[in-house]
């Protein structure tokens, strides 16, 4: 009796619920809308992020290159201590611009200038002195594996690119040279780090000792962001005179931007 008493309420409820074509529907369209406010808070926290950082050891030429790309003009340089900032507008699209922050390259300098910029990188641009580099190598992959470590970076995975600078120069090593060699550097970086207590991992932001892949060869494939490499001069092949050779760096930082 009870049973019957229930079977008309049920049957009312029945009528009310969606049928299942209708429900595949309004599930689809609320897997979308989460997935477009989960795209809307990504886009948001990116474009919040406006700096692209320099990043380099010392006489890398970073602070030229600096110079160059919001001037165009030669200036003599001398080595940073402190960060430069300006506002570098693109040259295909003046309403679109980045800041610019020339990091000082020396060693007891440039990890605690990287904690204070880091969280409003859009970008990274990490030059490297082609010239110097075979001398410079282990010091150079040592200050990359710091910047590619950092939670921080990792977590926000700003757009990365090698800038093999003084390309004018005859000895300059090639940017895949300078790729290869980096790769074999962090590789070996990542396996002594990684047998080392994580207290000696020499990162003070909190980032992981492993790098890459467990189990294979570290290259830049691994990384959560994109990485790419170009040549050029902020000298230039005329030095003070001529212009700089930063053609395919200006594309890149369109690009990011």
């Amino acid at each position: 009796a009870m049973a019957g008493g229930l079977e008309p309420h049920l049957e009312a409820l029945r009528r009310e619920l969606p049928g299942p074509a209708v429900l595949s529907v309004l599930v689809a369209l609320i897997a979308v809308a989460i997935t477009f406010l989960i795209w809307r808070f990504v886009q948001g926290r990116k474009s919040s992020r406006k700096a692209v950082l320099l990043l380099g050891l010392c006489d890398a030429g970073k602070t030229l290159l600096f110079a160059r790309l919001l001037s165009g003009r030669y200036r003599h340089t001398q080595t940073s201590i402190t960060d430069s900032s300006a506002v570098y507008r693109l040259s295909q699209d003046k309403s679109t611009n980045v800041t610019l922050i020339d990091l000082p390259g020396h060693e007891s300098l440039r990890l605690q200038f990287l904690e204070r910029f880091k969280a409003a990188a859009r970008a990274i641009v990490f030059v490297v002195d082609s010239v110097a580099f075979q001398r410079e190598v282990k010091d150079v992959a040592e200050f990359l594996y710091q910047v590619l470590v950092d939670s921080t970076v990792l977590r926000n995975a700003p757009a990365l690119l090698i800038a093999c600078n003084k390309q004018d120069v005859t000895m300059a090593k090639s940017a895949k040279l300078i790729q290869q060699q980096l790769e074999k550097e962090l590789n070996t970086l990542r396996v002594t780090r990684s047998a080392a207590p994580s207290s000696l991992d020499g990162s003070a932001t909190g980032g992981p000792a492993q790098l890459g892949k467990k189990g294979k060869d570290f290259d830049f494939s691994q990384l959560p962001m994109k990485v790419e490499f170009v040549e050029c001069s902020a000298r230039g092949s005329k030095g003070e005179e001529g212009e700089a050779d930063l053609e395919d760096l200006e594309k890149w930082l369109v690009k990011v931007a």
